[in-house]
């Protein structure tokens, strides 16, 4: 019997694995640090896979 491995996640194509990005908005603080907003990827929603569709084995149609 062989084992059944689930197959390799994904890359997200659209953000090509990288889902979450930092963004400056441009100046700094009055403690001297960067100001910066955090995107997610609306595709995969900041998780860098697509999900995979199951293929049942000996499904009818």
């Amino acid at each position: 019997m062989t084992d059944r491995t689930t197959p390799p996640p994904r890359i997200c194509p659209n953000c090509d694995g990288f889902a979450s990005v930092a963004i400056t908005v441009g100046g700094r603080d009055r403690h001297g640090h960067l100001r910066t907003i955090t995107a997610h990827c609306p595709a995969c929603d900041g998780l860098g896979i697509t999900r995979t569709r199951r293929v049942r084995e000996g499904a009818g149609a």
